[in-house]
């Protein structure tokens, strides 16, 4: 009967997590722009949101993001593929955290600290074109494991 139990727990414990799929959450959706995102990190979820769809297209605009450290970042560095119809149209990556470089105030924050950013974010975007794209943004640190990670849908009618 112990070992039935043990079983059990071991069961509810790691069940969850191997299965976690988070939902699409909603940034924004006004007259012809929606923007959805899902976290593609398995274990954890993070909240972002913008003061609405078309503030994207102006020069800057403001942003709330926030999520709970689970790696620490010495080094971060960011990956982003623009898809369209299921072919990486796009890539881009940058560093954005340097050992001897404090460029953001989230730079050199360690494991199980919150990371809450409300602030201005020019993309330099004018224009976004008719259609539904897939944004991919990876953020990762030194050691090369996911700080952050989502899947961002943008339909243009």
């Amino acid at each position: 009967m112990k070992m039935f139990n043990a079983a059990i727990l071991i069961l509810v414990l790691f069940y969850p997590s191997l299965s976690t799929k988070w939902p699409m959450h909603t940034v924004c959706k006004e007259n012809d722009l929606e923007i959805y995102y899902k976290s593609c990190d398995p274990v954890q979820d993070f909240a972002l949101s913008i003061d609405g769809c078309s503030n994207i297209l102006m020069n800057t605009f403001n942003i709330r993001a926030a999520l709970v450290l689970r790696h620490n970042i010495k080094e971060l560095s960011m990956n982003i593929n623009l898809i369209l119809n299921g072919k990486s149209i796009l890539t881009y990556s940058q560093k954005l955290c340097e050992p001897n470089g404090r460029r953001f105030i989230f730079c050199g924050k360690k494991k199980g600290e919150h990371i809450y950013y409300e602030g201005p974010v020019t993309l330099g975007i004018h224009e976004i074109p008719q259609g539904e794209y897939t944004v991919s943004a990876m953020l990762y640190n030194e050691d090369h494991l996911t700080v952050a990670c989502a899947d961002f849908t943008i339909k243009k009618e």
